[in-house]
């Protein structure tokens, strides 16, 4: 007899119901935890979770159109890193390969500890007929499905198999996409036949639910310790990371270092922490890092690391903290952050935290000859800076460097620039001017090429009136472009700034330098004509392919500008922030490298034996290098 409290519904409509009533709240500010939902139906979910969204409506799930799972997970991403992890979307897929689709999403996300969904279909959990078209059969492990893929890259992973199970599943999933300190990918696997089962629901689960998001305080004799360690400290120096943003501290840094003149670097996911015109404001730190920035973090006797994982493109792969006596103290929400580099430890939130250590540090101040120094190597600096976006000759082809001069003379401070992978990265981390905080959006964490287009209509799902930007090159361009059909067909005004420098140019680079010539990064035709490309088995060293990725772009819909120089890429740039539509300016670069070299040492194994000439010098600057790493204890 059905209970007069229950409501009959399919396993999958209870839990799109159930989806729709969870909110998170923090300072007093509600957001639905799941905003919508994407998705990309086959036969494992198109009559489960795909009728029960039908069934909901758009206004209790808005849903999205996908073109590729892995796409999907990356605009989910955007969108919760542009709502500081407030808010999640979630993601469908059928089984085999559109579940397995998923991994290198789920992957960035954790990575990031970014908020995604995830609801995959799955075998049938009955085993009425095995094996299933796109069923992996394991000869050992009867219960093993592809979507066991997902396990290592998810916060939390369960499979449903029965509609009972749904209820502690759902709990426990939104639980930990709601807790910065556990958030990151989520994986409910689906089977075909659990989602399309009925049964009786208490109301209860259908409840309008709110997680609210804590900001915990430091612990007293943790905060008297780090106040100690700053109060002694002659040549402190901050890193700002994720955290920072996510907690939406950066008013309360800033105050904190008007107050005590420490200076700031920031990581990729940390940079607009602290302003670029804020005269404490160093650049990035690291392998990407400014001179002013690794020169400071060379010499500094105390690093203050507030929401940062300490990513070896932070630490220069352990070599860039020199200072013998260099000490850590770790401000971060998750305790396995907090006690990286062997630090004393702040295991709070950033903005909670932050607040405290200013308030015990009333009256401390570094001293002005410290103040003077740094400040005199961020004006020396910017001189580097003006220099790189500086075109003199409007009628030449631009630099890469000169696109980011030209971009940045055409955005607003609203505006988000979104970028991941290739060589951009570490021009944007040395160059860019943040003049927001959330305008600066580099996914560096997992790095993942294909990024770009999907967060962009993340981001503009989040915020729809902000400009938003989306920095792609070639490489980057061809493994997925999918998405911008998507943004044609939901109208997102988002732009494409499309380079073209024929090739994996950032890898190409990196070849170079630890002896591997390039190999295999050129877009071009092979040769064969030399002996050598002969041995070689035909290097990639003739003309380059003809492809015209504008062209293919204006295919998927979007308006594209063609720009062949500095000028007409300045025009181009205003032409697309002022359009409604989905635009493309593209342009080729230069091929001559600008940027500044690196500051800082980044460790990437060379060849210990080799014949070739290039290696065999690569190595010696490998080994004079990776001399100078320590372990911080």
């Amino acid at each position: 007899m059905t209970h007069p409290t229950s409501v009959r519904l399919t396993v999958a409509q209870a839990l799109v119901r159930f989806l729709a009533a969870q909110y998170t709240e923090r300072d007093g500010v509600r957001h639905r935890l799941i905003a919508g939902t994407w998705g990309i139906f086959g036969h494992g979910n198109v009559a489960g979770i795909g009728q029960a969204l039908l069934e909901a409506g758009v206004d209790a799930m808005p849903y999205h159109q996908g073109r590729n799972e892995q796409a999907m997970v990356h605009a989910a991403v955007g969108h919760a890193r542009q709502l500081n992890r407030l808010s999640a979307q979630a993601v469908t897929t059928s089984i085999g390969p559109g579940a397995t689709n998923l991994v290198t999403g789920a992957a960035l996300a954790t990575i990031n500890r970014l908020p995604v969904l995830l609801l995959p279909g799955d075998y049938f959990a009955a085993r009425p007929a095995e094996p299933l078209l796109q069923q992996l059969e394991h000869p050992s492990e009867a219960d093993v499905s592809v979507n066991d893929t997902l396990r290592p890259v998810s916060r939390y992973f369960d499979r449903v198999t029965r509609p009972e199970a749904l209820i502690p599943s759902a709990l426990n999933a939104v639980r930990v996409l709601a807790d910065p300190v556990e958030t990151g990918a989520v994986t409910l696997a689906l089977p075909q036949d659990v989602q399309a089962q009925a049964s009786d629901w208490p109301a209860e689960f259908f409840a309008e639910r709110v997680w609210r998001v804590r900001r915990p305080a430091p612990d007293p004799a943790e905060l008297a310790e780090a106040v100690r360690a700053v109060r002694a400290a002659s040549r402190p120096l901050i890193v700002a990371g994720g955290g920072v943003h996510h907690s939406e501290a950066e008013g309360v840094l800033k105050a904190l270092v008007d107050a005590t003149g420490i200076p700031v670097a920031s990581t990729q996911a940390g940079k607009g922490s602290l302003l670029h015109d804020h005269a404490a404001d160093l650049g990035g730190i690291g392998h990407t890092g400014t001179a002013a920035c690794d020169d400071i973090a060379r010499t500094a006797d105390l690093v203050i690391g507030v929401g940062t994982r300490y990513s070896d493109f932070t630490t220069a792969s352990g070599t860039l903290f020199q200072n013998p006596d260099v000490r850590f103290v770790n401000l971060n929400i998750t305790a396995f952050d907090a006690h990286k580099q062997a630090a004393r430890t702040l295991v709070c939130d950033a903005r909670t935290g932050l607040q405290a250590l200013a308030a015990a540090l009333e009256g401390h101040r570094v001293d002005p000859a410290y103040e003077s120094e740094y400040r005199t190597g961020r004006d020396r600096w910017e001189q580097v800076v003006e220099a790189a976006f500086r075109a003199d000759d409007q009628d030449a082809v631009p630099t890469q460097t000169q696109l980011l001069g030209a971009l940045d003379a055409v955005v607003g401070d609203e505006d988000v620039v979104i970028n991941a992978a290739g060589s951009l990265p570490g021009d944007l981390h040395k160059l860019w001017r943040a003049r927001g905080p959330r305008q600066y959006h580099v996914e560096y964490g997992y790095s993942c090429m294909g990024y770009e287009i999907p967060a962009a209509i993340g981001v503009q799902h989040a915020k729809p009136d902000t400009p938003v930007w989306a920095l792609v090159g070639d490489g980057t361009y061809l493994m997925m472009p999918t998405e911008i059909v998507t943004a044609v067909q939901e109208g997102l005004p988002i732009n494409l700034v499309l380079v073209q420098n024929h090739g994996y140019a950032s890898i190409g680079g990196l070849s170079e330098a630890v002896g591997g010539e390039r190999f295999g990064t050129p877009y071009r035709f092979r040769a064969w004509g030399s002996p050598r490309t002969k041995s070689e088995g035909g290097a990639f060293t003739g003309a380059p392919l003809p492809v015209d990725l504008a062209a293919n772009a204006a295919s998927l819909g979007m308006d594209v500008l063609r720009a062949k120089t500095v000028r007409e890429l300045r025009e181009a740039l205003a032409t697309a922030r002022a359009s409604d539509r989905p635009t493309c300016v593209y342009v080729e670069t230069d091929p001559a490298p600008t940027a500044p070299a690196a500051e800082a040492w980044w460790d990437v194994p060379v060849a210990e034996v080799a014949s070739r000439e290039a290696a065999v010098r690569a190595r010696q600057e490998y080994d004079r290098q990776v001399a100078a790493r320590r372990h911080h204890l």
